[in-house]
């Protein structure tokens, strides 16, 4: 699925993620700037967390409750090495019944799930932003 969205619409796209979604591990690519954690905040509070809603850029994980249930947002951005996503238990994270949330999958190829959706922001202009979601089995 393909769509186009402003910002005004971001609750919208969230919604449209979690209703096309069958799965509950997101990967979210795109450059810098584009929006990610924007879009990720949004679809934490869709999910139905009430949490305040950060980059862990820096500690690579924050962990939000929805429902008894955790949501892990991961942020590879900044990691030197696939060895420090190892020390993190990340692994442990995935075999849990929870959300998982990556930005900057790229980052960690090897130790990608099997099955995910993938979420791939674009910028359009100021103003809009193209966000294409598929699953990947």
């Amino acid at each position: 699925m393909t769509l186009e969205y402003g910002l005004n619409k971001l609750d919208e796209i969230a919604q449209n993620i979690i209703k096309h979604s069958s799965l509950k591990t997101y990967l979210f690519f795109g450059e810098m700037g584009v929006g990610k954690t924007t879009l990720i905040k949004a679809l934490v509070k869709q999910l139905g967390s009430e949490d305040n809603v950060s980059s862990p850029t820096y500690s690579l994980v924050n962990e939000y409750m929805s429902k008894g249930k955790p949501i892990y947002h991961f942020d590879f951005y900044r990691i030197n090495s696939i060895e420090e996503v190892y020390d993190i238990g990340f692994e442990e994270y995935l075999s849990q019944e929870a959300h998982i949330i990556i930005e900057w999958p790229e980052l960690i190829k090897p130790l990608w799930p099997e099955k995910f959706v993938k979420i791939e922001l674009n910028l359009v202009d100021d103003e809009k932003r193209k966000i294409e979601i598929c699953e990947v089995f």
